[in-house]
Formats: C-alpha cells, structure tokens, sequence
C-alpha cells in the first residue's frame, strides 16, 4: 500500500492534464473579454455613425 502511494503522489500525468485546462481556461477568459470589447466598441461606433448621418440629414434644406 505504501508503495502505491508513493507511485501515485510522484506521478504527474493528471498534473499536466490540470495545466492544460488552466491554460483553456485562461485562454477562453481572454478571448470572451476581448470580444465582448470589440462587440461594445463597434455598437458605439455604428451610434455615433447613425446619429452623425442622422445630423447631416437634417441639415440638409427641403425644397
């Protein structure tokens, strides 16, 4: 029995498997975060488009 445990507490196979889900994880937080920015920039952009064309058009004279 306590050579099984000695054999378990120095094997590092589930050690790597953990690393690599950290890293996904870290990796999927990222890119979220970095997406929902773009999304939030590009809605702010396509309203300040809207309301500077919507400006324009009024100003324009009717005949």
């Amino acid at each position: 029995m306590k050579n099984m445990l000695k054999a378990f507490w120095k094997d590092e196979d589930g050690a790597a498997l953990v690393e690599y889900g950290v890293a996904l994880l870290v990796v999927i937080l990222v890119g979220t975060t970095a997406l929902i920015t773009l999304a939030n920039d590009t809605g702010t952009l396509f309203t300040e488009a809207s309301e500077a064309t919507t400006d324009v058009v009024g100003e324009i004279p009717a005949d």
